[in-house]
Parts: structure tokens; C-alpha cells; sequence
């Protein structure tokens, strides 16, 4: 199984950016794919972005598309979100998640490992 320790969230106001960082370990990085996935107080777990093991291919929600950006450095076994231009409603706790399990890559059934969260807060 993989571990996965996210980092770079925090308070910022709207407009402002964000980089989150997830580092990986426990099993050949770039061999799997990855997404963002956030939780707002009271609500599921939604997907935010997702990228292939090769990083040729990525997926984004409408509700962040042409804000948010994933990447990966598979030489730093590391993932990123970089996030433009945020608005309140982007408040939640962003979570990394590893390893597709084959259910597709915009659910949360669609990993298998996950990490413990960083919380971004955008304050209007």
C-alpha cells in the first residue's frame, strides 16, 4: 500500500493562490494515478483533479476547471494541486489519494489509498 502526507494548506483570502503537496511512499510511485478529493464541513467527499502514473492525461471538476492545476514529479515521488484564483466555496480539507482501483477516477471509490487531509480555508 502507498502512504500519503499532504501539505501547503492554510488561510487565504479569495483571489488569492495555494500549493498543496502530497508526498508519496511504499510502492514505485510513478506506476499508479493520483487525484485530489475535498470535504467541506457536512458534505461528501468530492473530486477535484485527477492525473495519470504518466501525467499525459488529467481530470478536473467543472467547479475548479481552468483554476486548478495537477502535476506530478515522479522523480520527488510527489503530487501538487496548485490553486488560482480561489473562492470561498473552495474551503474544505483537501485529501490526496493513490492507486486506481478501476471504478474511475472521479469517485471516491476509484482509489485505494488515501492521506490524512490539509485544510484550506478562503476567506471572502
Amino acid at each position: 500500500q502507498v502512504q500519503l502526507v499532504e501539505s501547503g494548506g492554510g488561510l487565504v483570502q479569495a483571489g488569492g493562490s495555494l500549493r498543496l503537496s502530497c508526498a508519496a511512499s511504499g510502492r514505485t510511485f510513478m506506476s499508479y494515478a493520483m487525484g485530489w478529493f475535498r470535504q467541506a464541513p457536512g458534505k461528501e467527499r468530492d473530486f477535484v483533479a485527477a492525473i495519470k502514473w504518466s501525467g499525459g492525461s488529467t481530470y478536473y471538476a467543472d467547479s475548479v476547471k481552468g483554476r486548478f492545476t495537477i502535476f506530478r514529479d515522479n522523480a520527488k515521488n510527489t503530487l501538487y494541486l496548485q490553486m488560482n484564483s480561489l473562492k470561498p466555496e473552495d474551503t474544505a480539507i483537501y485529501f490526496c489519494a493513490a492507486e486506481s482501483t478501476g471504478s474511475g477516477y472521479m469517485t471516491v471509490q476509484g482509489f485505494r489509498s488515501w492521506g490524512q487531509g490539509t485544510q484550506v480555508t478562503v476567506s471572502s
